[in-house]
């Protein structure tokens, strides 16, 4: 049974976010900026139907998905690139592999206990973080 996300999620902590982001190419000022943010998830669960918003004081990020059905992704407000997205469950793990200008590009989203964890990789760079239930 693949496990419920469903719910606020607050930062807590984040390794390698800077590394992550020199590899998807964006910006020195913007990484600055990012890397002090706070963001904040909002994940809606439906049976295998995601609605994920990220919020920031910065910029605030929607993706919508089915598991299992590929779809084209606009990372507008990330880096400002398509790419063709396909997420997965692999046990009690949502998994997303991002297919377009970035090599080994995509996320992981899995609960341990009271926290969610994301690990999101591009280009060999890993960025880690952390998030506590609102």
């Amino acid at each position: 049974m693949p496990a419920d996300l469903s719910g606020t999620w607050n930062l807590l902590s984040s390794d390698n976010f800077d590394g992550y982001m020199l590899a998807l190419g964006i910006d020195f000022a913007t990484r600055k900026i990012a890397k002090l943010l706070k963001p904040q998830k909002v994940i809606e669960q439906n049976g295998n139907s995601f609605t994920i918003h990220t919020y920031s004081s910065l910029r605030n990020y929607l993706v919508t998905f089915k598991v299992g059905e590929e779809f084209e992704e606009e990372n507008k407000g990330l880096d400002n690139r398509k790419c063709k997205s396909l997420v997965t469950w692999d046990s009690d793990r949502l998994t997303c592999v991002q297919k377009g200008e970035k090599k080994n590009r995509g996320w992981t989203h899995w609960i341990e206990g009271d926290k969610l964890h994301l690990e999101m990789f591009c280009e060999g760079q890993v960025c880690k973080q952390t998030f506590q239930r609102a």
